[in-house]
């Protein structure tokens, strides 16, 4: 079977939209889900990092999950009941398994007081990029919310909580090691 990676449709500074529609590929809607995808693959680089099967498990499901974030985001609001035939939405059940996980984290992990910086294992570390991606793309979500071409509030809820889940795993990944904290003696 012959496979053509490219189309050339995209050679214009376009891009499609899932079920229909073509976006100039800088519009915030490609911005937020692109960024979706960018956590993704930093999600999958930590997976590939860890050794912790409840780590890679957990990392994993994320992973899917964020693909529904993704095909959502990338559905324009004439295309939205297509997506909901092929797909569930974004949804509450979502946000409360991750606030299950958050709290699960928290007995393990105790956090101190202060700023923890990234990086005590290429794992964590590659976990705090998705966190932080996750982020941006939270923030392109809020700016799709402000210009009513996102419907679904639950998005946003999602990814709120997605980060928090990535920080403390961050923190659970790397249980067995000094975390490097900032306080009012770090100095230059």
């Amino acid at each position: 079977m012959d496979v053509t990676l490219y189309t050339r449709t995209g050679d214009s500074g376009e891009t499609g939209l899932l079920y229909g529609g073509r976006v100039s590929k800088n519009d915030p809607r490609v911005e937020a889900y692109g960024a979706v995808d960018e956590a993704i693959s930093a999600m999958g680089l930590a997976r590939s990092y860890t050794s912790d099967e409840f780590v890679k498990t957990l990392i994993m499901k994320l992973q899917k999950e964020l693909f529904v974030v993704g095909s959502e985001l990338a559905t324009s609001s004439e295309s939205y009941e297509k997506f909901l035939e092929h797909f569930s939405p974004v949804n509450k059940e979502m946000v409360i398994n991750l606030e299950k996980v958050l709290d699960e984290l928290m007995e393990i992990v105790k956090l101190p007081p202060n700023f923890i910086v990234p990086g005590s294992s290429p794992t964590s570390a590659a976990i705090d990029l998705g966190r932080s991606i996750i982020r941006r793309s939270e923030r392109c979500v809020v700016t799709l919310k402000q210009q009513n071409q996102v419907f679904n509030d639950q998005i946003i809820i999602y990814l709120n909580r997605l980060a928090d889940v990535l920080f403390i795993l961050a923190r659970y990944q790397d249980r067995e090691l000094d975390f490097e904290v900032v306080t009012g003696e770090n100095s230059l």
